[in-house]
Parts: C-alpha cells; structure tokens; sequence
C-alpha cells in the first residue's frame, strides 16, 4: 500500500455513514494505514463508490447499505464486518444529521429522530458488537493474550456547549458523551479503549449554506441539510483558527484515537473545533 507502517496494520474497522463527509475522509484515511473497512452510507451508490475508491488505491473494503436507525442494522453491520474480515477490532460511531428549530417549533418527531441516530444507533451498534470485542477479548486474556479495541463516538459542540435551535440534536451528542464514558468504565478492563471526539465547524453537508441546500430523504422523511450563510459566516469570526475544518482534518484525530498511539486514552472526548468552545 505504500506505507512505510500503517497505525491500523491488520486492523478492522466498521465507521457508520462513511459513504460521505468525515465518515468518508475517516474511512479513505483507515485504509490507508493498513485497516479493512466496512463503509455505510443509505445510499448504495454512495457507499459502492467509497469502497471502490478505497480499492482503486490497493485497501480493503466492504459496503454495508442501510440506516443505521433500523432495528436490524446493528447486527448487520457487525455480521459484514465479521464475514468479510473475520474480526472486528475499531467501531467508529459517525452516522448522523440534524433537524433543527426553537423549542416550541420542535414536535415530537423530530426530537424522537435526532435520538434514535446519534444516541439509540450508536448503543445498539455497540451492543451487537459485545460478542466480537468484549467476549473475543475475554478469551483473548485467558489465553494471556492483550488485543486493544477501540470505540470512537461523534459527538459535536452542539452537545458539548449547547447550540440555539438543537435541543433535540444537542441532547443526542451530550447523551453520546455519558455513553462513551459509561462504556470506558465498563470495558476498560478488556483492553477496549472508548473515546469521543467532538466537532466544530467542518465543511460538510451538514454545514454548507442552506441556500444551496440538499434536500435528502432520511428514513422516510425529507431532511434539508445546511445551516444560514451569515451563520456560516459568523462562526468564522469566533473560531480561533479563522476558518471551517476540512473532513480530513477532522478523521486524524479519530485516527490517533483508534490506533495503538491511544491505548492508555479512555472515556475521553477530544475536542476538534480549530480552537472554539475552549
């Protein structure tokens, strides 16, 4: 693959909604250092795409179609990650959108939505990967043997911090973070390291002008993607760095905390932010 020594070198790797955006920068970036991946995406053209990227550049890589909200995902996913590769060592958390208004705009469903794909996905994602990280490390110490696992969860600022018009998004990342550090403590003990990195503004889908908006269909609903241009504007004034971040500067830090660099690091949350919410 051209590399000297890959960070991820035999590694496996599942990263929900890696068809595009960080998820697909985290993915191409993987491959790069040595890891096999499963990609996702709702779209099958989308996710066929971003393995056959992977592939054109010597990497592994299997797609899994589908929403990570749907019942039966969780145990689909891991079983692609299991049939293709044999193992599952690295479980990125990404899949996610928004759906914003003022609290009394905000009905039900889209306070439900944004908690079943940033909060309920992610455990059960991480549920139906127990057998394949927590029971596969148990006989891995009987044999005494260490393997380190990794779980990194997206969180965002939103969640951290607070953001006006994202009650129902910001709950799901800050649940995100009591999850990941509830997982830390309860893993800890089987070598599996569970971290969450937490974004600023990067440039995406979900943070390009509403102006030029995609209007995409989600589980069933129409979802249009972006935020006000004077917003994007704004917060370019209040990020140190003076700028959005770029995918690919948001998946190193996901690659630092899914390879061997961070077997010490648990229960953390790294923020990636260019220098906002200090």
């Amino acid at each position: 693959m051209g590399m000297v020594a890959g960070l991820l070198e035999g590694q496996v790797a599942i990263v929900t909604g890696s068809g595009r955006g960080i998820g697909r920068a985290v993915v191409n970036l993987f491959a790069r250092h040595g890891a096999s991946v499963v990609v996702n995406d709702l779209e099958h053209g989308v996710a066929e795409d971003a393995v056959a990227e992977i592939r054109n550049t010597g990497g592994t890589a299997v797609a899994c179609v589908g929403s990570v909200t749907a019942p039966e995902f969780p145990e689909r996913i891991v079983r692609t990650a299991v049939d293709a590769f044999g193992k599952l060592d690295i479980l990125v958390n990404n899949a996610g959108y928004t759906m914003d208004a003022v609290i009394q705009n905000m009905t039900d469903e889209m306070w439900q939505a944004m908690l079943a794909v940033h909060l309920t996905a992610p455990f059960r994602i991480v549920r139906a990967a127990a057998p394949y990280m927590r029971e596969a490390a148990k006989k891995e110490m009987a044999e005494g043997r260490t393997v380190y696992r990794k779980i990194i969860n997206v969180s965002s600022t939103s969640g951290v911090a607070g953001n006006a018009g994202q009650a129902n998004y910001s709950a799901g990342k800050m649940g995100v973070v009591g999850f990941t550090k509830t997982m830390a403590r309860e893993w800890g003990r089987f070598n599996i390291n569970v971290n969450a990195v937490a974004y600023g503004f990067i440039d995406t889908r979900l943070t390009q002008a509403k102006e030029q908006a995609q209007k995409v269909q989600i589980d069933g609903r129409e979802v249009v993607l972006g935020i006000p241009d004077a917003l994007r504007e704004m917060a370019k004034v209040v990020i140190p760095m003076g700028r959005a971040g770029t995918p690919e500067e948001a998946a190193g830090p996901v690659l630092f905390l899914a390879s061997p660099l961070c077997n010490y690091v648990t229960g953390h949350v790294l923020l990636v932010t260019g220098g906002s919410y200090m």
